[in-house]
């Protein structure tokens, strides 16, 4: 009896995370496998050539987690080939999806079909959401690589603002690698800020006083000078160094915050989705939730998705592909 094809399989190599996934015609995820690429002790990051080897030997081990399970009822094969969706976006670690998912396509006979990274992460940050699709969105797509505020439309994606320099994600990477933390460091600086903000309130306003604000002109600012603040912070023996985490993840959410009420005045959108690695931060979450209600218009929503599906993950990338073959 011959198999129904009802599976897309996607696979999404991006700057440190290996991924590959199965979605079925009703949306739902049924593998999500991931590996995070290897960083030595002390690194803040991979050189491109290190990393499309990594994710070269670690495709064809996720795949065999997978394949012999549900390699006859796969569809088609999704990979996310580029960064962002326009015309020159390109990184060499995208090459190694291309190349395996070209494979299988011919392999299996089935379609082959490609999507940028960005676009993969919209989508698995809202997918299951109450997002209004139809509707005009501002979206915050904050990785270890990539610090931008969109105007996500049918029209397209456009670029509104963001960090004219540094990432928030490489500014907590960079951040963690130097109080010797195992990289990449957003999720244990996180707890950090956490632990400190729910424990002890007063220390909080000492801290603010010790850096400048995060300098912003409109919708874009810049965070070199964040980051040159909080590392000459950690060579003073009086200030904990949780306490400069604290003040960092403080100085983020407000700065997104501002930039977000702005961008919707000038846009008129009325929701906000965040996606990327640095938006399943649970402070970001807690504190914005919190702030939301004292600046925003009536009926402004925003649209954190599952954080399951904020880091670097090919479930973004397969759902797209069914869009595109099922509708």
């Amino acid at each position: 009896m011959q198999m129904t094809k009802d599976l897309v399989l996607g696979i999404d190599t991006s700057n440190y995370t290996t991924s590959v996934s199965l979605t079925d015609r009703a949306q739902n995820p049924i593998e999500d496998r991931r590996v995070l690429l290897r960083v030595k002790e002390g690194e803040r990051g991979l050189r491109q050539s290190n990393a499309l080897f990594q994710h070269q030997e670690n495709l064809p081990k996720l795949l065999h987690e997978i394949l012999p399970v549900y390699r006859d009822r796969i569809a088609a094969v999704t990979v996310s080939s580029r960064p962002r969706p326009v015309e020159g976006s390109y990184m060499p670690v995208f090459l190694a999806g291309c190349q395996t998912g070209r494979i299988l396509s011919d392999a299996f006979g089935v379609p082959y079909l490609e999507f940028s990274h960005q676009e993969g992460h919209l989508k698995a940050a809202s997918f299951q959401s109450s997002l209004r699709w139809k509707e005009p969105y501002l979206a915050w797509h904050l990785s270890g690589g990539t610090c931008e505020l969109l105007l996500v439309s049918s029209d397209g994606i456009t670029i509104l603002g963001g960090s004219l320099d540094i990432s928030f994600g490489q500014l907590l990477d960079r951040l963690g690698v130097a109080m010797k933390l195992q990289f990449p460091c957003g999720a244990q600086l996180d707890r950090m800020a956490l632990d400190l903000a729910d424990g002890n309130e007063t220390r909080k306003g000492k801290v603010c006083r010790l850096f400048k604000p995060i300098a912003r002109k409109g919708l874009e600012f810049n965070l070199s000078g964040l980051e040159t603040q909080a590392l000459r912070l950690l060579e003073q023996e009086d200030i904990s160094r949780e306490a400069i985490v604290l003040q960092i993840f403080e100085d983020m959410t407000d700065c997104l915050y501002r930039i977000t009420a702005e961008a919707a005045e000038r846009t008129g959108a009325s929701q906000a989705l965040f996606t990327g690695g640095v938006s399943a931060s649970r402070f970001l979450r807690q504190r914005w939730k919190a702030k939301e209600a004292s600046s925003f218009r009536s009926g402004f929503v925003t649209v954190f998705g599952d954080p399951r599906y904020s880091p670097d993950n090919a479930v973004g990338t397969s759902l797209l592909g069914g869009e595109s073959l099922w509708g």
